[in-house]
């Protein structure tokens, strides 16, 4: 029997020696940097955690600053704009199965909930009057606000819209600013349109108690407006009398809102506090 024995690599038969070629020019390879040591690996690694770990937190205080509110941040606090601190707002509660006034399963926009919860509260430091306490007043209280001169004649359009309640409420402020607020509802949008026409004649509503002569307040810009509401903003023409009044009107489907702000001395009254009193109202009838 005779033993099989495997070729290696090593004992394989030689193969002829290829042809010379031309040598090809050798291209230099830069050398290597020696690695670093492992314990400086080690430090960069623990340098670069840290880095992250500081940049996260102040990325986290940073975010808290921009979130918070300017007077939150010590030393950022800033003067007050003559803004008046109303109580937070919410919307009433509707009767069973009563849609809002613009939703759309209230196409004659009604408003269902009770008008006096939709008055506007008064804000903080103001003293309520007590004729205008968010109750019920008659129209002839309404009407009381309006000058003697056009007031019959408005009374009478009042009464052939056939209002069915008028709510309001008063207040004055620590500086002797005075508010008052009237809403009035009607049996349909298309009657508080009409009244509203009937007190804006020619651009320019029935002159009020004390402001024989309006014009459009330039600085009014429908701040706050409400889908489907509409503002009218005027303020008393110069030079004013005993005190300045401004007046804004709001008609909001089956709602026409009145709100009345005068204040006694020349400083008069400031634009700041009526134009967010307006807003507010409006959102509160939106």
């Amino acid at each position: 029997m005779t033993e099989q024995t495997t070729e290696t690599p090593a004992q394989a038969a030689p193969t002829a020696p290829a042809a010379p070629s031309a040598p090809a020019e050798a291209t230099p390879v830069p050398p290597q940097a020696p690695k670093p040591p492992r314990r400086v690996l080690r430090a960069v690694a623990r340098w670069t955690a840290a880095a992250l770990v500081l940049g996260g937190l102040g990325a986290g205080t940073a975010f808290g600053i921009t979130s918070m509110e300017r007077t939150d941040v010590p030393g950022l606090a800033t003067e007050s704009d003559g803004r008046w601190d109303y109580p937070r707002l919410s919307l009433p509660a509707l009767p069973d199965g009563s849609p809002r006034p613009y939703s759309d399963g209230n196409v004659a926009e009604i408003h269902h909930a009770d008008l006096r919860r939709l008055l506007l509260p008064a804000p903080a430091g103001a003293v309520v009057d007590k004729k205008l306490d968010g109750g019920w007043v008659s129209t002839g209280q309404y009407l009381s606000e309006y000058a003697k001169g056009g007031r019959s004649a408005l009374g009478q359009t009042l009464k052939d819209a056939a209002p069915r309640h008028v709510a309001a409420r008063g207040w004055t402020m620590p500086d002797g600013t005075s508010t008052r607020i009237y809403l009035v509802r009607f049996n349909s949008a298309a009657f508080a349109q009409s009244f509203l026409d009937g007190i804006i004649v020619s651009g320019s509503p029935v002159p009020l108690v004390g402001a024989p002569e309006t014009v459009l307040d330039e600085g009014w810009s429908g701040g706050g407006k409400v889908v489907g509401t509409s503002s009218y903003v005027y303020d008393e023409a110069k030079p004013y009398g005993e005190a300045q009044v401004r007046q804004g009107y709001l008609v909001a489907g089956d709602t026409l809102g009145l709100v009345v702000q005068s204040r006694k001395g020349k400083e008069g009254t400031r634009s700041v506090p009526f134009h967010q009193t307006v807003i507010l109202q409006n959102q509160l009838l939106g």
